[in-house]
């Protein structure tokens, strides 16, 4: 059984604690436990209730309405307001609660329902990213610990690999060859799987080197890979490259290439960028780059 302070309830829910606890003496809305030193505390049922609350409360529901509701009723509400294509908030909560609680189940069942009903793509950009910032702010506030990280992305990263697999050897008439990898010291390759997929499905070639590739093994790479793009990400703050000398080193290795640079460590770097090199601000710049090289959607077969 998770245990949560009003300080993390307040992280992961948005509710001020000065109005929760205004909630819980006006309306009677939930009683917290108190630990034998008089402190209160929330467990996971709370958590889950109180995220529901939340949601209906930024969806037009006052407090004084949601108070008179049993908790059949609200969860009747939550599944109605899940069902609008537009509206994402309830699966980010709902996959927050499930990572606090290490419920894999619930969060598996997430995931699947939202890319049955939106596909893999809609699904990572309106649910997943988002869910990946809201997990940031709590892990930069201390709400959550590596663990939840680790459990909430390998999931996903299994979601990822069904997706990208079902478009291998899928290539397209006018594809182009991309290299893809993370330089050492970066781990987080989410972002780089999803770019893996996206060009798969659009019928690119992708050379996946994956995480933490040495600067002597992308050398080596070099020798035999000839692609029409590279592309990596740096986000960790850990990463102690000098970035400047990378991007040189890069262009010896693939003159001819594009070179297409995304990350924080790049986007709000000053650097200064060879002709054949572009930086990437967002996912979305990355999706409308892809779309707009024009690979035709009718695949062939290699062989």
């Amino acid at each position: 059984m998770g245990i949560f302070s009003i300080k993390d309830i307040e992280a992961v829910s948005g509710i001020k604690s000065h109005t929760l606890r205004i909630w819980e003496q006006r309306y009677g809305i939930i009683n917290p436990k108190r630990t034998d030193t008089n402190i209160r505390f929330y467990d996971d049922d709370d958590l889950k209730y109180i995220l529901n609350i939340s949601i209906l409360n930024k969806h037009g529901f006052k407090i004084s309405e949601i108070a008179k509701m049993s908790r059949d009723e609200i969860n009747e509400h939550i599944v109605r307001l899940s069902s609008r294509s537009h509206l994402f908030e309830n699966q980010i909560k709902s996959m927050v609660s499930a990572m606090l609680r290490f419920d894999e189940f619930s969060f598996h069942q997430i995931l699947t329902t939202s890319i049955v009903q939106y596909g893999i793509e809609e699904t990572m950009m309106s649910i997943v990213f988002p869910f990946l910032t809201e997990v940031g702010l709590l892990w930069q506030i201390g709400s959550i610990h590596p663990s939840h990280e680790h459990f909430a992305s390998n999931i996903i990263k299994q979601k990822l690999y069904v997706a990208i697999d079902g478009n291998v050897g899928k290539f397209s008439k006018e594809r182009k060859r991309f290299l893809l990898f993370l330089p050492e010291g970066e781990q987080h390759n989410i972002g780089l799987l999803f770019a893996n997929f996206i060009l798969r499905s659009r019928g690119h070639d992708v050379l996946f080197l994956g995480q933490e590739v040495p600067i002597d093994d992308l050398r080596k790479a070099a020798e035999g890979a000839e692609p029409d793009y590279v592309f990596t990400i740096f986000t960790a703050s850990h990463v102690n490259i000098d970035k400047q000398a990378y991007i040189e080193e890069l262009k010896r290795f693939w003159p001819n290439a594009k070179c297409l640079l995304s990350g924080y460590q790049f986007v709000n770097a000053n650097l200064t960028l060879p002709e054949n090199f572009s930086i990437i601000k967002t996912t979305k710049e990355f999706i409308d780059f892809v779309d707009r090289l024009g690979a035709m959607q009718a695949f062939i077969n290699p062989n």
